[in-house]
């Protein structure tokens, strides 16, 4: 399905979106894109659809053509205190505030959003698949939180992050079992299957 340029025609439209809500460890990070209009790119898509390299290229073919973009992130305690849905929406309202011009409405991918000031918003449930400013948040949110994982994997190498980005694969698992959960870790979240105490 082809993605549609805007919501709204005439109005300058941010979308937002996010990535690392499903991961054991390291910040949940969001984007906040502002496209023109006739902005198209036959790869751009949900980031989940699209490789390692094909996401590469599209972020910096985003960061240099989007009108304006920003990323925004929450750590694993600002996680912890908010609870990993509303800290997603921190992280975007931390990207909206770093545009450098106010959009005059706003895209969300999801089904749940605060207000950011006075400005409207629509929630699109799957609109990375659907709107072209969505899709391109959801690269820059992926790439930008995936860099962020491979950097802490070089601080502790011992969980994988490398490869498994902090989602909660077995090995992860099986790691944080053995070594126990670091800093970068979410104690809100079940590290570990019930029956396996953990300790911090």
């Amino acid at each position: 399905m082809k993605l549609a340029p805007y919501l709204h025609e005439g109005l300058l439209e941010a979308g937002c979106d996010e990535a690392g809500r499903g991961c054991l460890a390291g910040p949940v990070v969001a984007a906040a894109v502002i496209l023109a209009p006739d902005f198209y790119h036959p790869l751009l898509d949900d980031s989940k659809k699209l490789s390692e390299k094909s996401r590469n290229t599209l972020r910096e073919i985003i960061e240099n053509e989007a009108l304006y973009w920003a990323v925004g992130i929450c750590s694993p305690k600002e996680i912890d205190k908010l609870n990993i849905l509303w800290a997603s929406v921190a992280a975007m309202h931390k990207a909206l505030n770093k545009l450098e011009t106010k959009p005059q409405h706003i895209l969300v991918d999801g089904n749940r959003f605060k207000p950011f000031g006075k400005i409207p918003h629509t929630c699109v449930i799957k609109g990375d698949g659907k709107f072209s400013s969505i899709a391109a948040a959801s690269v820059l949110a992926k790439t930008h939180r995936d860099e962020i994982m491979e950097k802490l994997d070089l601080k502790y190498p011992v969980y994988g992050w490398k490869v498994n980005k902090g989602y909660p694969t077995a090995s992860h698992r099986a790691a944080i079992q053995t070594h126990g959960a670091c800093l970068e870790h979410r104690k809100s979240f079940n590290l570990l299957p019930k029956q396996l105490e953990l300790i911090f």
